[in-house]
């Protein structure tokens, strides 16, 4: 019992300073990636570091409870209504601020109508919120984007752009950060069922998710932060856009779980997805615009960095939310 209790403690211990791990994670990838411009060199190991930390965190998920978490209407409603009634209407009026700068204007309409699908799970899950759900959801909202999307950027920019939309960079996001984990995690809790060193194998990966989500801001961060520069210009103007979306997209996911009624954990999901987006897995598909660089990259790499900052807020203030 003494091993389990020992690493029962580790795990409080790294949940309790959470905060304080990631925020000394951001502040040392921080001067790294100002000191040695060459950490773009990382921006490969994004996926992989991602995709480690959504196989810790859907270790913490009952996976076998997911198929009765894809019925519960409720929730997929209000997740459906906030991410792609309410948030489009939001983000209509926040690029009225924007100048008239098409390449700026696409960029941003890219990454904010286009929810999380990925680490959305694991800051749902230290954020106290119904991650089993979110996870659960995960396809809906992947599929609504792919067929939203189009439609959004016709309204406000034209069908040339909407033309732009291709399905290969979110399937492949899928496929990679998803269903590949997923199924992995399935396979270890049905190995720690059957057997005992798959029993001590997940209770020792329950200490990794605060250090697998400190990789990832890590990589991130020292992988996007050099490629500011050039668009640097484009990062002052959207930065205060992106600062405004972080503060008010978890209240309007807040409101509309409260609208429907659902207890606190759910209404903790609804609000980390408003509020989280899915710029890595849009950004590909944003460089595919004609003249991208480097005005595109910075837009959705400026939003990356103020949403990263905004989820150490978020699983600190999420867990008091009551319904």
């Amino acid at each position: 019992m003494a091993p389990l209790m020992t690493l029962g403690s580790i795990r409080e211990a790294l949940e309790q300073y959470q905060v304080v791990i990631y925020f000394i994670t951001v502040i040392a990838a921080a001067a790294v990636s100002l000191a040695w411009p060459g950490s773009v060199a990382l921006e490969p190991l994004i996926n992989p570091a991602l995709a480690l930390m959504l196989f810790v965190t859907f270790l913490q998920v009952p996976l076998s409870h997911l198929g009765r978490a894809f019925t519960d209407t409720r929730f997929l409603s209000a997740l459906m209504v906030g991410n792609f009634v309410i948030i489009p209407l939001f983000v209509a009026a926040l690029i009225q601020f924007l100048p008239a700068e098409p390449l700026l204007v696409i960029g941003v309409l890219f990454v904010l109508l286009t929810p999380c699908v990925d680490y959305v799970v694991t800051f749902s899950h230290l954020g106290r919120g119904d991650s089993k759900s979110l996870l659960a959801a995960t396809p809906l909202l992947l599929l609504a984007q792919m067929a939203l999307l189009p439609f959004y950027l016709g309204l406000h920019i034209g069908e040339e752009a909407a033309a732009l939309v291709k399905p290969e960079p979110f399937l492949h996001a899928f496929a990679v950060l998803i269903a590949s984990p997923l199924l992995l995690a399935g396979l270890l809790q049905l190995l720690a069922r059957k057997a005992k060193p798959g029993e001590m194998l997940v209770g020792l990966l329950g200490l990794a998710p605060v250090p697998a989500t400190a990789l990832v801001l890590l990589v991130v961060i020292c992988a996007v932060v050099p490629q500011l520069g050039p668009g640097s210009n484009s990062v002052l103007t959207v930065a205060p856009i992106y600062v405004v979306f972080a503060i008010i997209a978890p209240i309007a996911g807040w409101l509309v779980a409260r609208a429907f009624s659902l207890p606190a954990d759910q209404v903790r999901a609804v609000a980390f997805s408003t509020a989280t987006r899915n710029s890595l897995v849009i950004l590909p598909l944003a460089l595919a615009v004609p003249g991208a660089i480097p005005i595109i990259p910075a837009v959705i790499v400026t939003q990356t960095l103020v949403e990263l900052l905004s989820e150490l807020v978020y699983i600190r203030v999420m867990p008091r939310i009551r319904a």
